[in-house]
């Protein structure tokens, strides 16, 4: 699944270039100088460098090499739109407050091959009797979802994603929830989580491993990071439970569009989501960088008459705590902590961050109906507009054991909303 180019969505930077740049002519190296802009440390800050901002170089191809001095800051070109020329560096380095980071950009004809930190796994079978092939896209017809189908045609029921922290998987199946996997060290998790020695479908990941397990208890609920509208004071859910043969959504099409060492993303599209006769086309990121217990959602919905309301949801299953809501930086957090995982076994939090500018407080799923168990962050949408929010979730067993202690949670996710609010201004000289 790797490819040369990769693609890219992070946190906003503050682009502080001069335009004088843009027409600069050179054949040498790129002198690139990043600032942390805010007055916090920034571990593990994700940055992009648009391609538009760098000099015309005639050998700006190939693969980045980014020094500082005589160290090397791992990084990936991206191609936001898909056309086979990247549009982007991106690139995830440690910022003290108000650092000021001069970097010297060359490049390579040979892949650096750095750590790889990041990693997609999609499998997919033609038939019941046909083994996981891995795959990096899919349609599926609203009548082939798994209960129309009478098996499971996905490895762990669709895509996962992970980062040296912490990994996550979609059910791609008609569902549309997110579920986590706990991971106790940072490597990438082997390639047969979901399938057995004769390449079937197997749930094999609800057992401990070296790596980990599967953690989280999802049922009809969204999960952590999934999504829903709100029609009418009516909550919608993205598609079906895991009982319905015929889905809501006419079409699904997913892609792995990136798989980096830095960086790897996923994209969704739904076409023709039925909700009281009315259409709506729905396209999803979600994109995930090493260093964070979480991963970065983004969502715009096409078709919206002006009655709805974006709901961000938050499995609260096995929650007995109140549910926590901090103001940190541009957002708002969402906080529950407790034994969350199945049969309560072990502690786990979980949080989402949602932008504070769209935040209109939160309601609760009932524990019957279509969408169930679950907090749901009400979030301001407007047509063809995104919103982009972020899903955490830390581990007892985690490389952090501190994730036991609430306090010790809570503070991580604020902390984390700070720095994600926090810019990265980008000089080009």
């Amino acid at each position: 699944m790797k490819k040369s180019i990769q693609f890219g969505l992070t946190i906003t930077v503050a682009v502080l270039a001069l335009n004088s740049c843009k027409a600069q002519k050179s054949e040498g190296a790129s002198k690139i100088v990043l600032k942390n802009t805010s007055d916090i440390a920034l571990p593990q800050k994700a940055v992009e460098i648009k391609r538009s901002l760098l000099p015309v170089v005639k050998n700006a191809a190939g693969y980045p090499i980014l020094l500082q001095q005589k160290d090397t800051i791992p990084a990936q070109l991206n191609d936001l739109d898909g056309d086979g020329k990247w549009d982007e560096i991106f690139l995830v380095a440690d910022f003290a407050a108000k650092e000021k980071k001069e970097l010297v950009l060359k490049w390579s004809v040979t892949d650096p091959k750095f750590t790889i930190r990041t990693s997609v796994r999609f499998g997919k079978r033609a038939g019941k009797e046909e083994p996981v092939k891995p795959a990096v896209e899919e349609i599926m017809p609203a009548n082939e979802v798994h209960t129309a189908l009478g098996y499971q045609r996905y490895q762990t029921d669709g895509p996962s994603w992970e980062n040296d922290k912490v990994g996550f998987r979609h059910y791609l199946d008609g569902r549309n929830a997110k579920d986590v996997f706990g991971k106790k060290n940072p490597a990438i998790t082997p390639e047969n989580v979901g399938i057995n020695s004769k390449g079937a479908v197997e749930d094999n990941y609800h057992q401990m491993y070296d790596w980990g397990r599967d953690i989280f208890p999802v049922g009809n609920s969204a999960g952590l990071g999934g999504y829903a509208l709100l029609v009418n004071n009516e909550i919608k859910r993205l598609g079906i439970t895991a009982k319905e043969p015929l889905n809501t959504i006419e079409t699904t099409t997913f892609k792995i569009v990136s798989e980096g060492p830095e960086n790897s993303v996923l994209s969704y599209n739904y076409h023709n989501w039925d909700i009281n006769g009315k259409k709506y086309q729905v396209q999803e990121t979600t994109s995930i960088w090493p260093g964070m217990y979480g991963y970065k959602n983004t969502v715009k919905v096409n078709g919206l008459q002006g009655n709805e309301v974006f709901l961000a949801a938050l499995s609260n299953i096995n929650n007995t705590n109140p549910l926590k809501e901090i103001e940190s930086g541009d957002f708002v957090c969402l906080i529950q902590h407790g034994h969350l995982t199945y049969e309560k076994q072990w502690i786990l939090g979980t949080a989402i961050i949602v932008p504070k500018k769209l935040y209109k407080g939160y309601i609760e799923a009932p524990k019957t109906g279509q969408l169930t168990d679950s907090y749901l962050a009400k979030l301001t949408v407007k047509n063809n507009e995104p919103v982009s929010y972020y899903a955490v979730a830390g581990w007892e067993l985690s490389a952090d054991p501190n994730f036991k202690d609430p306090a010790y949670f809570a503070k991580y996710v604020t902390a984390l909303a700070e720095q994600l609010s926090a810019k990265i201004g980008i000089e080009i000289k």
